[in-house]
């Protein structure tokens, strides 16, 4: 399991070589949805750590936990592979971004149930990055956001970049900029750092948050985390 700060694959950081054993571990603090990035398969265009994306789902069927997958699903081909093989839900980013209307129709299709399917937007200063965070594009993140609107989509995984591994706090106003946009659960990602940043994304609407470096290094107990999300905001 590794980690990046700020999308950059050149500080990369592992945590450990069992992704299965991680992956019990948030099973066992209660986790409902285990959310993975192969970021090999970001970059590559193709998911490529399957052994390593199959023992945390084995984990995960065993316990009747979801898994959602990023990385690599960029044609019709790879996202029925994702769908049948490695994930409960799919999500698409450079593809959706790089050709929208075959996003579109993906959604439409019947074969590809929109409720399995998650649109990923990744964006710096509110504008979207793609290929693993490599090309930074003009195109904004609360305009694609509302383009989905009942669609039936699973949800939307907005990414602060430059806050992603930095545990810097989530960013408030641009998460809920996108969530004001659109009809879809927002999943917040980039920059939790602390059970305060869990609450402050409840209270803006979040539909979730993905907790990672902060979880690895121990500055959040997940179980206590998923405590706090479930409690009602007074």
């Amino acid at each position: 399991m590794v980690r990046l700060s700020r999308g950059e694959y050149e500080t990369k950081k592992a945590y450990s070589d069992s992704p299965g054993t991680v992956a019990q571990e948030l099973v066992d603090a209660g986790a409902k949805w285990l959310h993975v990035v192969d970021l090999d398969g970001a970059r590559s265009g193709k998911p490529t750590n399957f052994l390593e994306i199959l023992a945390i789902r084995k984990v995960a069927e065993a316990a009747d936990v979801k898994v959602q997958l990023g990385g690599g699903g960029r044609d019709k081909e790879t996202i029925t592979c994702m769908l049948s093989d490695l994930a409960d839900r799919v999500v698409v980013g450079s593809a959706a971004i790089a050709d929208w209307d075959w996003f579109q129709g993906l959604l439409a299709d019947p074969d590809y149930p929109a409720e399995r399917l998650a649109l990923g937007l990744d964006a710096r200063s509110g504008c979207l990055a793609v290929e693993g965070w490599t090309k930074q594009l003009e195109k904004r993140a609360t305009d694609f956001a509302a383009t989905v609107r009942d669609t039936g989509l699973g949800a939307i995984v907005y990414t602060d970049i430059s806050r992603d591994g930095m545990l810097t706090g989530i960013n408030l106003h641009a998460t809920a900029a996108v969530i004001a946009a659109t009809d879809v659960p927002v999943i917040a990602s980039g920059g939790i750092s602390c059970l305060d940043d869990i609450r402050r994304c409840k209270e803006i609407g979040c539909a979730g948050v993905i907790v990672g470096r902060a979880y690895y290094e121990g500055k959040i107990d997940l179980a206590k985390a998923i405590e706090v999300s479930a409690r009602d905001i007074i």
